[in-house]
């Protein structure tokens, strides 16, 4: 069955079709999931949430871009909304120190995408949300602000100290090896 035909069979709430739309991107949604959420049972929930959400507006697919990417970014506001509800802290983390010097292609080259992912996942929320949304999902400060209801100058901030703090779990990981 093509991607054409499984969007109109789940557009006309077709069992057989949802079922099949799901087995095939639920691997890739769940890691988008991940990416925001702190831990599995969150990402689970997400993922839940995000395919009820795209079934029930699948029928607004323009056929414009992936199919695969309008569900990616219809994911990530379902991910937000949810931990929006957390209420993430936009507020100062205490200082973590000063970051160990970094050489990014030999601690990065000894590091799995998992691992990378799980490190990730360590940011406080608020962190973390503009973390994705500005590096892997590819948004604009202004976009991420008006998504957040955050000033854009928060959501550079907030990447700023994410950077900063992924850095440090970086080195601080990889210190551990080594030793």
């Amino acid at each position: 069955m093509t991607e054409q035909e499984l969007i109109k069979g789940c557009s006309n709430r077709v069992e057989d079709c949802q079922r099949l739309l799901f087995e095939k991107f639920a691997g890739k949604m769940m890691s988008v999931c991940l990416r925001y959420a702190c831990n599995q049972q969150e990402a689970q929930d997400i993922l839940q949430l995000g395919f009820i959400k795209v079934f029930d507006h699948i029928h607004q697919f323009k056929n414009e871009g992936s199919f695969e990417g309008w569900m990616r970014k219809l994911f990530a506001r379902v991910a937000i909304r949810q931990l929006g509800k957390k209420k993430p802290g936009f507020t100062d983390m205490q200082e973590i120190g000063p970051a160990a010097p970094f050489e990014a292609p030999s601690v990065l080259s000894k590091i799995s995408e998992d691992e990378i992912h799980a490190l990730i996942r360590l940011l406080p929320d608020g962190y973390r949300m503009v973390f994705n949304l500005h590096v892997i999902e590819g948004y604009s400060h202004e976009e991420i602000a008006k998504m957040l209801k955050i000033q854009p100058t928060t959501s550079r901030t907030q990447l700023l100290k994410a950077r900063k703090m992924l850095q440090a779990l970086i080195s601080k990981r990889y210190n551990m090896i080594t030793v």
